[in-house]
């Protein structure tokens, strides 16, 4: 994973508002879209890097895109210049390291 400046996240409650944010967030910003982990009970959480105000330009994409579906919103961040130590975290979570099949 290339290191990024930022960091941008947004966690909210079913797989469809979840996948909603992540093309709002995408389509906003040039940002890549890091992975997910359903963390718990229906929570979802998206990751997404890039610089600062992309990051935070996707983001505020995805809160927008959510709450205009009358979603459940639980959180949202985006980290500036984010520990390397937070890559050993949000590598688990890669796209690639999740899915079951490789191209």
């Amino acid at each position: 994973m290339a290191k990024y400046n930022a960091l941008g996240m947004i966690e909210t409650f079913g797989l469809v508002f979840v996948l909603e944010a992540a093309d709002a967030m995408v389509k906003a910003a040039d940002v890549e879209l890091v992975g997910y982990e359903n963390t718990a009970s229906g929570y979802i959480s998206v990751l997404v890097a890039g610089d600062v105000a992309a990051c935070q330009s996707a983001v505020d994409a995805g809160v927008k895109a959510v709450q205009d579906m009358n979603g459940t919103l639980h959180s949202y961040v985006v980290i500036a210049s984010p520990h390397p130590d937070l890559y050993k975290i949000t590598e688990r979570y890669r796209l690639e390291n999740l899915l079951p099949y490789k191209d």
